[in-house]
């Protein structure tokens, strides 16, 4: 049944619990029978050895549990910057989220972009204020900074009962009863409010219903009554407004001490939707003249088969891993499945239901499942998995652009191939990892997210694959852009096997917004009585989308031109698709030359911590790598300071960063924007 399943993420900024919280949800609601600690490599959803000798996640893991008779899909998502692409896949096909935040620091940096992200996919959320035993903790002050940062109404379900190290329980304001926990967190002890703390209790149970009340009718016209309004009635209308993303429902815990979690499985239950409660997924419906109409797709069991493959993982053994979130209809084990965009027919060799890195067979994957198909060899993510006879693409997924590379070479000639191979492989699992071979020195150059991305991609190599690899200093991946207008005519004039190929072409660049991206513009006007076939356009578009790519200049791609076709001279005789692509593409680079060049180096978005005491220094050492503050904001513990700084210098940076502040201060960069290289 549909109505007992859910599909939920745990998101949150890097070491704010979520791990440790999927632990405890394993645990109570008996999928597994430990507590794996992620202090101590053990976490069962960490299973990766880089993840456990890290003691962060890497990968997104899936598993699934039951809760009160519910079927529940969790997949626990990284917080690491460098990771965003697995949260942004994760989030595209889950139904709901837990956010988690630290109940010292807040809203923290990587929580605002998976916040974006969530919004962008329409996620309803709710919230877990974690860590409420630490020194400084403040339930409240985290409900203030979630609204303010986040720009959502935030609606405190529990308050609780002490903190920092006297953090003992939370008060339900719902059920108006105190909850304590006993035998390592198993067992929920139920007690009356205790009289000095009913004036506090009643105080936020006000601005529950109050706030509650701007969403919902019945609750307004109950409170103006001055009827009593019942839990359940509570919940439902509470349901309604987290299901539009209107509020975000906060619980309090302390996972490490086994504080809080049950009440926040209660509430993925409660108010988190099932998959037909979802906006019905949107396909691009291809007909025959290769068009395609938008049509939304109801998540029906006996509906035409369609999934999105959102995650590919490799294993030694099976080979693809392909994980898919079906959306309609069913596959069986062991029968065909259609790859509606590369139109190829591939088997269901095997069907699995996934837990970490352990797995069950099953005889099919329904309807709003999430699970694991074996046996399909050409899918990659974002591929859309159907029948033949009902063509629809779901909506692809966008990742970042990568911005740092380095060179790879194998230790021994023999092993080239076999480098080739893995890194075929991990750039299959991972989008965000990309593989080139430099055309003049013949290395190898690897791009991802960041230096810990391409550091854990690396020692896969070397650990998990066993191959002996060099890796060269990293490189900043720059663009070329132009800086003026300029038209050029090229004419083209080539004699192959006997017939002469002519072309000429009149092309005019012209620079564009910052973060707009390249155009293509035909403009062209057949000349004469002589008609310009199509074909002629489309290999016109064909040069000019190549030499985008090549560079201008130093090779680099290009970014933010308007490339506009004005003029096309065309002779039956003598026009060939080969002539003119050739000359649009050689029209680009002589125009492109003449209009002022320019080097584009990418700028990061530096989001630094550090405690009072070090502000000074830190701020500092970001003005000398050529950064800008921002900005600055003060928090009990730290300060936050928000800043943008060159790529090229922020190398090492964490290395200064740690001696200037004893090893207290943490920093994360994200990729902003391309900004004219200045001459440092």
């Amino acid at each position: 049944m549909l109505s007992k399943m859910r599909n939920i993420g745990i998101m949150a900024h890097i070491d704010a619990g979520k791990t440790t919280t999927t632990e405890r949800i394993l645990f109570y609601t008996g999928k597994s029978h430990r507590i794996g600690e992620v202090d101590d490599g053990e976490a069962i959803m960490d299973w990766m050895e880089q993840e456990q000798q890290r003691g962060i996640t890497i990968q997104s893991a899936a598993t699934t549990t039951y809760w009160r008779d519910h079927q529940i899909n969790i997949i626990d998502t990284p917080g690491h910057v460098d990771f965003t692409a697995e949260v942004e896949r994760s989030l595209r096909v889950l139904d709901g989220a837990v956010a988690i935040f630290d109940a010292v620091r807040g809203v923290e940096p990587q929580t605002e972009t998976v916040w974006r992200q969530a919004s962008r996919y329409n996620v309803p959320c709710i919230g877990y204020v974690n860590k409420m035993d630490r020194m400084g903790a403040d339930f409240f002050n985290v409900l203030d900074d979630i609204q303010n940062k986040l720009k959502i109404k935030t609606i405190a379900l529990q308050i609780p009962i002490g903190r920092e190290s006297s953090f003992e329980g939370v008060i339900d304001l719902i059920e108006m009863k105190e909850i304590r926990w006993e035998q390592n967190g198993g067992e929920m002890i139920f007690s009356p409010i205790a009289p000095q703390r009913e004036e506090t209790a009643k105080e936020w149970r006000e601005k529950l219903i109050d706030t509650l009340s701007g969403f919902s009718d019945i609750i307004t016209e109950k409170y103006l009554a001055g009827d009593e309004i019942d839990a359940s009635l509570l919940r439902n209308e509470l349901r309604k407004a987290v299901l539009k993303r209107q509020t975000l429902p906060v619980f309090a815990g302390a996972s490490r001490r086994n504080l809080g979690v049950q009440p926040v499985i209660d509430a993925v239950v409660d108010f988190l939707p099932a998959p037909d409660e979802t906006l019905p997924a949107v396909g691009h419906k291809i007909k025959k003249d290769l068009e395609t109409e938008d049509i939304s797709i109801p998540c029906d069991l006996k509906g035409q088969p369609l999934g999105l493959v959102f995650k590919i993982q490799n294993d030694r053994e099976a080979g693809s891993l392909c994980y898919v979130r079906m959306y309609s209809g069913s596959f069986k084990s062991g029968s065909a499945v259609y790859n509606i965009g590369k139109k190829k027919r591939e088997r269901a060799n095997r069907i699995l239901r996934m837990h970490s890195n352990k797995s069950d067979a099953v005889d099919s994957l329904c309807a709003g499942d999430i699970g694991v198909i074996i046996g399909m060899k050409l899918a990659q993510t974002g591929d859309t998995v159907g029948s033949e006879g009902w063509p629809v693409l779901l909506e692809k997924m966008q990742f970042p652009e990568p911005v740092i590379s380095i060179s790879i070479e194998s230790k021994t000639i023999s092993d080239q191939d076999k480098l080739k191979e893995i890194l075929a492989i991990l750039s299959k699992e991972d989008p965000t990892f990309t593989i080139r071979e430099n055309d003049e020195t013949g290395q190898l150059i690897i791009s991802g997210m960041g230096e810990l991305h391409l550091d854990v991609l690396v020692t896969r190599i070397l650990k998990e694959y066993k191959l002996g690899a060099k890796v060269g200093n990293p490189q900043v991946t720059y663009r070329e852009s132009i800086s003026r207008v300029n038209e050029h005519t090229e004419s083209f004039s080539k004699i192959i096997a006997g017939k002469e190929n002519a072309a000429s072409v009149t092309l005019k660049v012209e620079p564009a917004k910052r973060g707009t991206g390249n155009k293509f513009i035909q403009a062209a006007k057949a000349s004469g009585k002589t008609e310009i076939p199509s074909a002629v356009f489309e290999a016109v578009e064909r040069g000019v989308n190549g030499a985008f790519a090549s560079g201008i200049v130093m090779g680099y791609p290009c970014i933010d031109i308007n490339a506009v076709v004005t003029d096309i001279q065309y002779s039956e005789q003598t026009g060939t698709e080969f002539a003119f692509e050739a000359c649009a593409s050689m029209a680009f680079d002589e125009a492109c030359r003449n209009a002022a060049p320019i080097l584009l180096e990418p700028i990061m978005a530096v989001d630094l911590s550090c405690p009072h005491d070090f502000v000074g220094e830190v701020m500092s050492l970001v003005t000398q790598r050529g950064g800008n503050i921002l900005s600055m904001n003060t928090k009990s513990d730290c300060d936050e300071i928000k800043a943008q700084a060159p790529m090229e210098k922020m190398f090492g940076f964490m290395t200064s960063l740690r001696s200037v502040s004893q090893g207290r201060a943490s920093f994360s960069l994200e990729f902003s924007h391309f900004e004219k290289k200045s001459e440092r």
